[in-house]
Protein backbone atom coordinates (compact mmCIF):
# COMPACT_ATOMS: atom_id res chain seq x y z
CA UNK A 1 0.00 0.00 0.00
CA UNK A 2 1.38 3.72 -1.06
CA UNK A 3 2.55 5.30 1.72
CA UNK A 4 0.55 8.67 2.48
CA UNK A 5 1.84 12.18 2.36
CA UNK A 6 0.56 15.90 3.04
CA UNK A 7 2.45 18.46 1.38
CA UNK A 8 1.92 22.09 3.63
CA UNK A 9 3.11 25.01 1.76
CA UNK A 10 1.71 28.22 1.12
CA UNK A 11 4.72 28.46 -2.59
CA UNK A 12 3.10 26.51 -4.73
CA UNK A 13 6.36 26.01 -6.68
CA UNK A 14 7.87 24.08 -3.71
CA UNK A 15 4.93 22.15 -3.67
CA UNK A 16 4.73 20.86 -7.00
CA UNK A 17 8.66 19.87 -6.94
CA UNK A 18 8.08 18.18 -4.01
CA UNK A 19 5.13 16.38 -5.09
CA UNK A 20 6.67 15.29 -8.14
CA UNK A 21 9.53 13.91 -6.59
CA UNK A 22 7.79 11.71 -3.91
CA UNK A 23 5.19 10.53 -6.50
CA UNK A 24 7.91 9.00 -8.58
CA UNK A 25 9.18 7.47 -5.56
CA UNK A 26 5.43 5.67 -5.72
CA UNK A 27 3.90 8.12 -3.06
CA UNK A 28 0.41 8.69 -2.59
CA UNK A 29 0.81 12.87 -2.07
CA UNK A 30 -1.99 15.46 -1.14
CA UNK A 31 -1.34 19.01 -0.77
CA UNK A 32 -2.66 22.06 0.89
CA UNK A 33 -1.62 25.71 0.59
CA UNK A 34 -2.64 27.15 4.05
CA UNK A 35 -3.53 26.16 7.56
CA UNK A 36 -7.28 25.69 7.25
CA UNK A 37 -7.03 23.15 4.20
CA UNK A 38 -4.22 21.53 5.80
CA UNK A 39 -6.03 20.95 8.94
CA UNK A 40 -9.23 19.41 6.97
CA UNK A 41 -7.35 17.65 5.33
CA UNK A 42 -5.77 16.06 7.86
CA UNK A 43 -8.95 15.27 9.86
CA UNK A 44 -10.06 13.31 6.58
CA UNK A 45 -7.32 10.75 6.14
CA UNK A 46 -4.62 9.79 8.34
CA UNK A 47 -1.27 10.69 6.90
CA UNK A 48 2.55 8.62 7.20
CA UNK A 49 3.89 12.20 6.91
CA UNK A 50 3.06 15.54 7.36
CA UNK A 51 5.47 18.34 5.72
CA UNK A 52 4.19 21.39 6.95
CA UNK A 53 5.86 24.82 6.60
CA UNK A 54 5.50 27.11 10.01
CA UNK A 55 4.78 30.13 7.88
CA UNK A 56 1.21 29.65 6.72
CA UNK A 57 -2.16 31.63 5.38
CA UNK A 58 -4.90 31.74 7.88
CA UNK A 59 -3.52 29.30 10.53
CA UNK A 60 0.50 29.03 11.42
CA UNK A 61 2.24 25.76 10.96
CA UNK A 62 2.56 25.73 14.69
CA UNK A 63 -1.28 25.87 15.04
CA UNK A 64 -2.15 23.42 12.95
CA UNK A 65 0.70 21.04 14.18
CA UNK A 66 -1.07 21.46 18.04
CA UNK A 67 -4.31 21.23 16.69
CA UNK A 68 -3.33 18.13 14.92
CA UNK A 69 -1.94 16.41 18.03
CA UNK A 70 -4.98 16.84 19.47
CA UNK A 71 -6.57 13.63 17.55
CA UNK A 72 -3.77 12.27 16.37
CA UNK A 73 -0.10 11.11 16.66
CA UNK A 74 0.81 11.16 12.46
CA UNK A 75 4.22 12.49 12.13
CA UNK A 76 4.87 15.83 11.44
CA UNK A 77 8.28 17.47 9.86
CA UNK A 78 8.14 21.22 10.29
CA UNK A 79 9.64 23.60 7.36
CA UNK A 80 11.13 26.29 9.20
CA UNK A 81 13.37 29.09 8.27
CA UNK A 82 17.01 29.01 7.82
CA UNK A 83 18.55 29.36 11.14
CA UNK A 84 15.96 30.09 13.31
CA UNK A 85 16.09 27.90 16.31
CA UNK A 86 13.23 29.34 18.36
CA UNK A 87 10.54 27.91 15.26
CA UNK A 88 12.64 24.49 15.41
CA UNK A 89 12.10 24.65 19.29
CA UNK A 90 8.82 25.85 19.01
CA UNK A 91 7.99 22.81 16.63
CA UNK A 92 9.01 20.50 18.53
CA UNK A 93 7.24 22.02 21.59
CA UNK A 94 4.00 22.38 19.69
CA UNK A 95 4.32 18.23 18.78
CA UNK A 96 6.34 18.03 15.88
CA UNK A 97 8.70 14.86 15.50
CA UNK A 98 11.29 16.35 13.38
CA UNK A 99 12.13 19.57 11.34
CA UNK A 100 13.87 20.66 7.97
CA UNK A 101 15.53 23.58 7.44
CA UNK A 102 14.71 25.78 4.10
CA UNK A 103 16.05 25.88 1.44
CA UNK A 104 16.35 22.64 1.49
CA UNK A 105 17.81 19.69 -0.78
CA UNK A 106 14.21 17.64 -1.69
CA UNK A 107 16.91 14.51 -1.29
CA UNK A 108 17.24 15.36 2.67
CA UNK A 109 13.76 15.72 2.75
CA UNK A 110 12.85 12.06 0.94
CA UNK A 111 15.78 10.95 3.19
CA UNK A 112 13.81 12.75 6.43
CA UNK A 113 10.31 10.91 5.40
CA UNK A 114 11.72 7.76 4.65
CA UNK A 115 13.18 7.58 8.02
CA UNK A 116 10.51 8.88 10.07
CA UNK A 117 8.15 6.34 8.23
CA UNK A 118 10.64 3.03 8.78
CA UNK A 119 10.51 4.12 12.59
CA UNK A 120 7.16 5.08 13.11
CA UNK A 121 6.31 2.12 11.06
CA UNK A 122 8.34 -0.48 13.08
CA UNK A 123 6.60 -3.17 15.59
CA UNK A 124 7.98 -4.80 18.45
CA UNK A 125 8.66 -8.86 17.57
CA UNK A 126 7.13 -10.76 19.51
CA UNK A 127 10.24 -12.95 20.80
CA UNK A 128 11.91 -9.98 21.96
CA UNK A 129 9.82 -7.95 23.84
CA UNK A 130 6.10 -8.67 25.21
CA UNK A 131 3.84 -7.08 22.97
CA UNK A 132 2.00 -5.35 26.09
CA UNK A 133 3.60 -4.37 29.39
CA UNK A 134 2.59 -2.89 32.27
CA UNK A 135 3.59 -0.59 34.66
CA UNK A 136 1.32 1.01 37.64
CA UNK A 137 -0.97 2.65 35.51
CA UNK A 138 0.32 2.37 32.28
CA UNK A 139 -0.40 -0.01 29.77
CA UNK A 140 2.21 0.20 26.84
CA UNK A 141 0.71 -1.95 23.61
CA UNK A 142 4.49 -2.37 21.49
CA UNK A 143 2.82 -3.88 18.39
CA UNK A 144 0.15 -1.41 17.93
CA UNK A 145 2.79 1.35 19.73
CA UNK A 146 -0.07 3.18 22.00
CA UNK A 147 -0.02 3.94 25.53
CA UNK A 148 -3.01 4.01 27.91
CA UNK A 149 -2.81 5.78 31.24
CA UNK A 150 -5.63 4.40 33.59
CA UNK A 151 -6.92 2.67 30.36
CA UNK A 152 -7.37 5.92 28.83
CA UNK A 153 -5.57 6.14 25.77
CA UNK A 154 -2.52 9.09 25.34
CA UNK A 155 -1.58 10.33 21.97
CA UNK A 156 1.90 10.21 21.60
CA UNK A 157 3.65 11.40 18.76
CA UNK A 158 6.30 8.73 16.84
CA UNK A 159 9.28 10.03 18.71
CA UNK A 160 7.66 10.26 21.91
CA UNK A 161 6.77 6.80 21.99
CA UNK A 162 10.36 5.46 20.40
CA UNK A 163 11.55 7.41 23.56
CA UNK A 164 9.68 5.58 26.08
CA UNK A 165 9.54 2.02 24.17
CA UNK A 166 13.61 2.53 24.98
CA UNK A 167 13.60 3.31 28.27
CA UNK A 168 11.05 0.69 29.73
CA UNK A 169 12.70 -1.86 28.27
CA UNK A 170 16.11 -0.86 29.57
CA UNK A 171 14.91 0.20 33.45
CA UNK A 172 17.72 2.01 35.92
CA UNK A 173 20.10 2.72 32.46
CA UNK A 174 20.52 6.20 32.59
CA UNK A 175 21.02 7.51 28.89
CA UNK A 176 22.59 10.87 28.13
CA UNK A 177 20.87 13.64 26.11
CA UNK A 178 23.56 12.56 22.92
CA UNK A 179 23.05 8.78 23.47
CA UNK A 180 18.88 9.53 23.21
CA UNK A 181 19.61 12.13 20.35
CA UNK A 182 21.79 9.27 18.07
CA UNK A 183 19.23 6.16 19.27
CA UNK A 184 16.01 7.94 18.61
CA UNK A 185 16.78 10.28 15.79
CA UNK A 186 19.97 9.04 14.14
CA UNK A 187 23.49 10.06 13.52
CA UNK A 188 23.09 11.74 10.90
CA UNK A 189 20.11 14.18 12.45
CA UNK A 190 21.15 18.02 12.44
CA UNK A 191 19.62 18.58 15.30
CA UNK A 192 21.31 19.51 19.04
CA UNK A 193 20.32 17.91 22.41
CA UNK A 194 17.29 20.23 23.25
CA UNK A 195 15.13 18.05 20.85
CA UNK A 196 15.29 15.17 23.57
CA UNK A 197 14.59 17.86 26.68
CA UNK A 198 11.74 19.03 24.81
CA UNK A 199 10.20 15.68 23.58
CA UNK A 200 11.02 14.03 27.97
CA UNK A 201 9.03 17.18 29.10
CA UNK A 202 6.25 16.82 26.81
CA UNK A 203 6.47 12.41 27.60
CA UNK A 204 6.10 13.19 30.98
CA UNK A 205 2.95 15.50 30.78
CA UNK A 206 1.04 12.94 28.86
CA UNK A 207 2.12 10.01 31.45
CA UNK A 208 3.28 11.48 34.88
CA UNK A 209 0.18 12.25 37.34
CA UNK A 210 2.80 15.12 38.36
CA UNK A 211 5.29 15.73 35.84
CA UNK A 212 7.32 17.99 37.97
CA UNK A 213 7.71 14.90 40.15
CA UNK A 214 8.14 12.05 37.88
CA UNK A 215 7.25 8.63 39.17
CA UNK A 216 8.18 6.92 35.65
CA UNK A 217 10.81 9.15 34.27
CA UNK A 218 13.85 10.31 36.06
CA UNK A 219 16.39 12.61 35.42
CA UNK A 220 20.26 12.26 36.59
CA UNK A 221 21.43 15.71 36.83
CA UNK A 222 24.51 16.06 34.72
CA UNK A 223 23.97 12.41 32.99
CA UNK A 224 20.79 11.73 31.47
CA UNK A 225 17.29 10.16 31.98
CA UNK A 226 16.35 6.86 32.69
CA UNK A 227 12.84 4.73 33.65
CA UNK A 228 11.90 3.59 37.22
CA UNK A 229 8.69 2.11 37.49
CA UNK A 230 7.94 3.32 41.68
CA UNK A 231 4.82 1.91 42.98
Amino acid sequence: MAKRVLVVDDEKLIVKGIRFSLEQDGMEVDCAYDGEEALEAAKKKEYDVVLLDVMLPKLSGFEVCQQIREFSAMPIIMLTAKGDDMDKILGLEYGADDYITKPFNILEVKARIKAIMRRSGKTTPAHEDPKTVTFGDMKIDCENRRVYINNKEVNLTAKEFDLLELLVFNPNKVYSRENLLNIVWGYDYPGDVRTVDVHIRRLREKIESNPSEPKYIHTKWGVGYFFQNQE
